[in-house]
């Protein structure tokens, strides 16, 4: 008993000095993936990088491929990873549903459709980047529509509203997958916005994507204040005079926003909406105006940190004579998230 008090202390003190740092290291944090992410790739060495960024490189080919090719997609990687980092905690506080997130209320998977079926139709693709933010954002808006139809009177029930949003995305999911039969000559395409990559992201999806999610971000910050009433419940809102429905239709639109614009970018990326804002949750708290900000900042770690991780995976490959294979950045956020869940799932039952 004594052992387990003793742990417990340890540990919350652990996490008050980590609630103290986390608004200095993060910065820190954002800048040291960054430029991991600029150093992991396999076309260029991190000698060659070096000397490009300290200008004693007269190397056209590096210098393209780092400012042309390295830079804009380590750019792409950390405006992703705000944008839907910033959604989940939207979306988990105006249906006050922990586990709600951009993958479970049809965001996502009508994003991606949007994207696959333009691509499929070939009005968009992976070199059109305008085409396919217009596609994917009129996929994201169709996706949560849909689930805002089919809610109907229940749209301030978040529970009836979560469960009707895991069934729109399933036959969302579903219909994406129906692309694969319409045009199987797009398969590379479709599978690459259903997992999720940032390979050939270029300056014009940079362009795109960072008005996009500045604009939707602040939107989403100056609701901060209705979000906590939300997150309250809906008697605590209405008696500090808050319309439940209105506030909850303007979070929602925010992070349908965010979360196509982050689609478009680099496809779907699992586990990012769901599981960052939980951590920033635990870092700076219950006030949205400080934690929706952290939030953005640990997801832009979070993506970027696994574009590293993925770009050094496919590094090893080539050295295994896979020079072929390409490590999507999507399948490493899916094989951590689920490592963290199982995780989480473990402790939970252990503590029972």
């Amino acid at each position: 008993m004594t052992a387990s008090v003793t742990r417990g202390r340890a540990a919350g003190a652990l996490r008050a000095r980590a609630v103290r740092l986390a608004p200095y290291l993060l910065p820190v944090a954002v800048l040291a993936v960054a430029a991991g992410d600029l150093l992991a790739g396999r076309a260029l060495t991190a000698d060659r990088v070096w000397a490009v960024l300290v200008g004693g490189s007269a190397d056209p080919l590096a210098e393209h491929l780092l400012w042309q090719v390295r830079l804009p997609r380590t750019l792409v990687a950390l405006g992703a990873g705000a944008c839907l980092a910033v959604a989940g905690l939207v979306l988990q506080a105006a249906l006050r549903n922990p586990l709600a997130g951009p993958e479970v209320t049809g965001v996502t998977p009508g994003a991606v459709l949007g994207a696959v079926a333009a691509t499929g139709a070939g009005l968009a693709g992976w070199a059109s980047p305008a085409a396919v933010v217009v596609a994917a954002v009129v996929g994201g808006f169709t996706g949560a529509g849909l689930l805002w139809l089919l809610v109907g009177r229940e749209r301030s029930d978040p529970a009836s509203t979560a469960v009707h949003g895991v069934l729109v995305s399933a036959v969302l999911g579903g219909s994406t997958s129906v692309v694969l039969l319409v045009a199987p000559g797009e398969i590379g395409s479709v599978v690459q916005w259903m997992i999720g990559t940032t390979e050939a992201r270029t300056w014009a999806h940079w362009h795109l994507l960072w008005p996009w999610a500045l604009f939707w971000g602040a939107a989403a910050w100056l609701s901060s204040a209705p979000l906590m009433l939300l997150r309250c419940g809906e008697g605590v809102a209405q008696a500090a005079g808050l319309a439940p429905a209105r506030a909850r239709a303007g979070a929602l639109l925010c992070a349908v926003a965010l979360t196509a614009g982050a689609v478009a970018a680099v496809g779907a990326l699992g586990f990012v909406g769901l599981l960052v804002p939980h951590v920033a949750l635990a870092l700076f708290g219950a006030d949205l105006r400080t934690t929706l900000p952290g939030a953005a900042a640990l997801g832009a770690v979070t993506v970027c940190g696994a574009d590293a991780v993925a770009q050094l995976a496919s590094r090893a490959a080539g050295g295994l004579d896979a020079d072929r294979l390409v490590v999507p950045v999507g399948a490493v956020t899916a094989f951590a998230g689920a490592a963290v869940l199982l995780a989480v799932a473990r402790r939970h039952t252990t503590d029972q």
